[in-house]
């Protein structure tokens, strides 16, 4: 199917038309449809789009609206049912060939998927865990109390600052093992779940 094809396919549609009653909305919305699809594909094979997925999926949606518009047509006898069938036929070709695109587009993001995920596999939950010696012995703080706050710490590290000590409590968050409660100088640090299950493991 090449920019030939779909300009022959839309000067059937207007010569189609042509015998519909002059007055008729449809004669304009089937001819308005078939615009708007062949400048859908000249753009696509032209490649003058970024994203012709999104293209194609809002010009399957227009076939389908083109091909309800024939069939109303088609019931009213205004022409003859045999030329709106073939007219039909091309343009359920052109279906046929974007559903093709659609399942070979999703079979290689499925592939892609499959290859990212054997090159990057995923890490053990003893790997997954990285900390520091500052960072564990907060954890060993929370085991032995129930919360703390970032100057509970300061008081154990006053070498460290508290913008560094909050750093560690970040990254902590970030992994799953503690949990914050409260806002501002109201705020604790809690064990999770997760720092549980780690101590389990070791």
């Amino acid at each position: 199917m090449d920019k030939e094809y779909f300009v022959d396919l839309t000067t059937r549609v207007y010569n189609l038309t042509l015998l519909f009653p002059k007055k008729e909305s449809l004669r304009y919305q089937i001819r308005e449809l078939a615009n708007d699809i062949l400048a859908n594909f000249i753009s696509i094979l032209e490649g003058n789009i970024k994203n012709p997925k999104d293209l194609l999926s809002e010009t399957e949606q227009k076939l389908e609206i083109f091909d309800g518009f024939l069939k109303v047509a088609k019931a009213q006898n205004w022409v003859s049912p045999k030329d709106i069938l073939e007219v039909q036929r091309e343009y359920s070709k052109i279906r046929k060939e974007i559903e093709k695109f659609n399942q070979f587009q999703k079979k290689e993001i499925e592939k892609k998927t499959i290859q990212k995920e054997e090159e990057s596999p995923s890490l053990s939950l003893e790997e997954e865990f990285s900390l520091n010696e500052r960072q564990e012995k907060i954890l060993d703080i929370l085991k032995q109390r129930d919360k703390i706050q970032v100057q509970h710490v300061k008081e154990i590290f006053p070498e460290i600052s508290k913008r560094t000590l909050r750093r560690d409590f970040e990254s902590l968050l970030k992994q799953g093992l503690v949990k914050r409660i409260g806002e501002r100088s109201n705020t604790f640090y809690k064990l999770s779940g997760r720092a549980e299950e780690r101590t389990s493991m070791s």
